[in-house]
């Protein structure tokens, strides 16, 4: 489901990966490569990164959720935005 959205083209599996940083990195290759986002690269990354997080929710593993949120944080790093 969100493999492909209107501005960005994803990473398979980018989401369920071990490291944040390979979360991150990805999500920033791919905000960078798009033609079609109307925001930044960094608003487009963290606002997938977010709606994955608010869909799976509840289902989501809480190791996971730490992942994911050190990977927003990473994302803001790579970005320059620390």
């Amino acid at each position: 489901m969100t493999q492909r959205s209107d501005a960005l083209d994803l990473d398979d599996k980018v989401f369920v990966q071990r490291d944040p940083k390979r979360i991150a990195r990805s999500l920033k290759r791919s905000a960078e490569r798009s033609k079609r986002r109307k925001g930044s690269p960094l608003q487009s990354a963290m606002s997938m990164l977010n709606f994955y997080i608010n869909r799976a929710g509840r289902n989501l593993p809480a190791a996971q959720k730490k992942k994911l949120a050190a990977a927003k944080d990473e994302l803001r790093r790579l970005f320059g935005r620390a």
